[in-house]
């Protein structure tokens, strides 16, 4: 009988931690894998492809088969002949479940596009039951998570853009996924009117600390001079704020060839 091997030595190596317990390690072949130490031991998911590694019908994954499925019926003008059963539903819900644990983990290490990715995959994943299902309550069940997902999928596309300093189009991401969120068709479950409110709630906290923490423009930081002079009645300095004030801003607006 193969003796199964026990990982206390690995466990040792890497010791529990709530405050770093995710990581991303490159394996002997050259993959990289996410690692989370529970406190009695280690998950680990695949980066590529469906988060154990499976695959499911000979597919990268479950949905990628049945989309594969109803992309034949549509080359052949059959749409409406497709349909998920229950059993279906079943398996891309449980599915859903391993991606949203990746990138639940990937959100926590700051992996933005990598979030991006997963959270973009499950939303279409909601799509596509709430469209196909047989069964109104399958149609119905992800719905009471769209918020939540929204969220963070909003979250995460907002600070690839903060990252690399374009806080305008951040900004303008969790505007529009606010604005998403709030829009959202009512439905009569506890769940969703949480989730929606939290979204919406979160969405704007995260606006704030960008506002917050993004460096002031140059019309900015003259405006917050020209205010500062203005109460404190420099009343010099704050004619030599607002004429800096003038020529900057004629020089950033576009010439409109009138006379």
């Amino acid at each position: 009988m193969k003796k199964t091997p026990d990982i206390r030595e690995l466990l040792r190596e890497w010791p529990y931690d709530a405050d770093n317990a995710v990581r991303i390690v490159p394996c002997a072949d050259g993959r990289d894998v996410l690692q989370v130490r529970t406190p009695v031991g280690i998950e680990q998911y695949e980066l590529e492809g469906r988060p154990d590694g499976l695959r499911p019908h000979n597919a990268e994954s479950a949905f990628a088969f049945y989309h594969a499925r109803l992309d034949r019926l549509k080359v052949a003008g059959e749409e409406d002949e497709f349909r998920l059963n229950h059993a279906e539903c079943v398996e891309l819900f449980e599915e859903g479940v391993l991606y949203y644990f990746r990138y639940l983990h990937l959100f926590q290490l700051k992996e933005w596009t990598l979030t991006v990715r997963d959270t973009t995959r499950n939303l279409r994943v909601f799509d596509f039951v709430h469209r196909y299902a047989q069964r109104k309550e399958d149609r119905q069940h992800l719905e009471q998570w769209r918020p939540y997902i929204l969220r963070m999928n909003t979250t995460a596309r907002a600070m690839v853009e903060a990252e690399e300093h374009a806080y305008d189009r951040a900004l303008r991401i969790l505007r529009d996924g606010i604005e998403q969120i709030e829009a959202l068709t009512e439905i009569d479950n506890q769940t969703f009117n949480t989730e929606r409110d939290r979204a919406a709630q979160a969405l704007r906290e995260t606006i704030t600390q960008i506002e917050k923490s993004r460096p002031l423009s140059e019309i900015e930081q003259l405006e917050k001079q020209l205010r500062t002079a203005i109460e404190s009645q420099s009343f010099e300095r704050a004619a030599q704020f607002r004429d800096q004030l003038r020529d900057l801003r004629a020089r950033l607006t576009p010439a409109t060839g009138k006379k």
